[in-house]
């Protein structure tokens, strides 16, 4: 899939855990870990509201686009 989610990288960023971010956000362990393996179909945008809230990001710094041959390539 093209598009990346830099989760964990903004986890790092703000020394933050996912256990910390799944309460604060309200979201379940299970589904933040789905978008951090980039294993989402999709997410909703107050999901990603929240989660850019308590990161103080933006959408752009979780979300990344690469070209299919790309990902491909930097997944093998």
């Amino acid at each position: 899939m093209p598009i990346i989610v830099n989760l964990d990288v903004m986890l790092a960023k703000r020394k933050m855990s996912v256990t910390e971010l799944s309460e604060r956000v309200g979201i379940t362990m299970a589904n933040l870990s789905i978008l951090k393996t980039n294993k989402a179909k999709a997410v909703r945008f107050s999901t990603l509201e929240a989660i850019c809230a308590i990161l103080e990001c933006q959408p752009g710094d979780l979300l990344e686009y690469k070209e299919e041959n790309e990902y491909e390539y930097s997944n093998n």
